[in-house]
């Protein structure tokens, strides 16, 4: 008999980029409802992550960028059936997630 208990499983990106891909693989690409997946800022202020990229990162014109408010990694978390858990779990390892916790 199969366990139908539910676990939440947290990673840390260091950039919104990247949590946006996670959320994009874990919806599409392994099926999990949109609304089992949250994302917020791990710090106190609105962050979109600790690195530029994408659309934060400056252009070949510019010296640097002052708009994005870069402080914080960004944290999804998916509630999950347990006996999903390891599959969720290693997709958000290969798509370069830190600090992968279960609970």
């Amino acid at each position: 008999m199969s366990d139908t208990s539910t676990q939440t499983i947290t990673a840390s990106f260091k950039t919104r980029e990247a949590a946006d891909l996670a959320v994009e693989h874990l919806v599409q690409k392994l099926g999990i409802e949109r609304t089992d997946v949250f994302v917020q800022s791990i710090g106190y202020e609105n962050a979109s992550g600790v690195k530029p990229s994408g659309g934060d990162a400056p252009t070949a014109t510019e010296e640097g960028r002052t708009d994005a408010q870069l402080s914080s990694e960004i944290e999804v978390s998916v509630d999950i059936d347990v006996d999903n858990a390891d599959r969720v779990d290693a997709e958000l390892k290969t798509l370069g997630a830190a600090d992968v916790v279960r609970s």
